[in-house]
């Protein structure tokens, strides 16, 4: 009488299989460091560089489109958004396009003190890089 081996399935290959897909997905994710919701060119400067973190309020201009945490947004909700703002040290963060009307620049930041949001800095490209 011949005795049966019991069958049991190989799982090596369906592991390497898992960990090529899973180093696939990893590797061709898109990590996003903020939320920016508008390309813009930076003007330049030579300031130091500052760290970003989560809690911060961003604000991006260009010459016909404002954005608040990445959203596109009107200048009425942009007032809605930071009239609800409850910490007024909060870390503002404001990135201008270099071709803005200076009339949009001053429009923000008469909206940011209005609300005493004065906690604000100013994004730029580094000089020597763009």
């Amino acid at each position: 009488m011949k005795r049966r081996e019991a069958l049991g399935l190989d799982l090596t290959p369906v592991i390497d299989v898992v960990f090529i897909l899973l180093i696939f997905f990893i590797v061709t994710s898109v990590f996003k460091k903020e939320e920016l919701a508008l390309m813009l060119d930076l003007p330049t400067s030579n300031a130091k560089e500052m760290e970003v973190k989560e809690e911060q309020v961003f604000i991006e201009l260009n010459q016909n489109k404002l954005a608040i945490k990445g959203i596109e947004v009107s200048f009425e909700s942009l007032e809605d958004n930071l009239k609800a703002i409850k910490n007024k040290n909060k870390p503002v963060i404001v990135r201008i396009d270099k071709k803005v009307e200076y009339q949009r620049v001053v429009k923000v930041l008469d909206l940011l003190q209005k609300y005493d949001l004065t906690n604000l800095a100013l994004v730029t490209n580094e000089e020597g890089k763009k």
